[in-house]
């Protein structure tokens, strides 16, 4: 390597490494700031906490009193894991009928899909709430989870389908040969090879469901039936006398899962991304 070469590259290098500590900086400090004593988290200005202890976390899992944190962390996970497998299912599915299947009105039931891509979800959130209110399912994980079995995620569809026709169509063809149907085709041809893109949109439905606040809080009433977020929230007091430490502890625990499921599917994330944009 050319000594212009490398200077350039080691300047570029530590350029992204700041870049990189002034974006966790946050995360450090709330990691940090969750082992600190309540009176000293915004008094002391200090990033490594003076005295150090654990009693943010031990209060913290302790939750409100009639519910435990453990009972928030149990929901969020039957409703991330119930979505990723159902978006996975379902998504994946329609994005092979609008690939590879020939049927009446594709191009524009594909159009119409598209569409609604546009469609900021608030436009939706009265008649939603009017619709699952009527169905009974208020105060249930129902309105959450249900929509997802009519592939509703138009965003994951279209990633699907981008993949899919970067597929050979000759695979299609041998296998059509050796006796598969459609169904055949898309279990044992479609559904192995689009392993990447199915990761990235578990991995994206994972991250969105756990993190998601709004829809939580539309159709959560009971503290029984809370997630993370709204567990979180619970600390707060609009009085003034608010819970920051416990909340800082337990918002430290809700990103291990997030960062734990991207690290550990991260190649698989990266390749489903860079070949969603190939045609076949």
């Amino acid at each position: 390597m050319k000594p212009q070469t490398f200077i350039g590259a080691s300047v570029a290098n530590i350029i992204i490494v700041l870049f990189g500590i002034l974006m966790l900086y946050p995360v450090i400090w709330l990691i940090m700031a969750s082992f600190k004593e309540g009176s000293a988290i915004f008094s002391d200005p200090s990033l490594i906490p003076k005295t150090w202890t654990i009693q943010n976390y031990v209060k913290g899992w302790g939750g409100i009193g009639i519910v435990t944190f453990s009972t928030f962390f149990k929901n969020s996970f039957t409703i991330c894991f119930t979505c990723m497998i159902l978006n996975a299912a379902f998504c994946s599915i329609t994005a092979y009928a609008f690939a590879r299947l020939e049927f009446p009105g594709r191009k524009f039931w594909f159009a119409i899909m598209m569409v609604t891509l546009m469609l900021p979800s608030h436009a939706t959130t009265i008649p939603r709430y009017i619709m699952f209110r009527l169905f009974g399912w208020i105060d249930t994980f129902l309105p959450l989870i249900v929509p997802k079995l009519f592939a509703t995620d138009a965003f994951f569809i279209f990633l699907l389908v981008q993949f899919v026709r970067s597929l050979p169509k000759d695979l299609d063809e041998s296998a059509r040969i050796d006796g598969c149907g459609k169904l055949g085709i898309y279990v044992k041809i479609i559904l192995p090879l689009s392993v990447p893109a199915i990761i990235t949109t578990v991995l994206f439905t994972f991250l969105w469901t756990w993190d998601d606040f709004f829809n939580q809080l539309l159709y959560l009433n009971s503290p029984q039936m809370y997630t993370i977020p709204m567990g979180l929230r619970l600390f707060l007091d609009s009085s003034g006398i608010s819970s920051w430490g416990s909340m800082f502890a337990m918002s430290v625990l809700s990103l291990l899962p997030s960062f734990i499921l991207f690290f550990s599917l991260q190649k698989y994330f990266v390749q489903g991304i860079a070949t969603t944009g190939m045609k076949g």
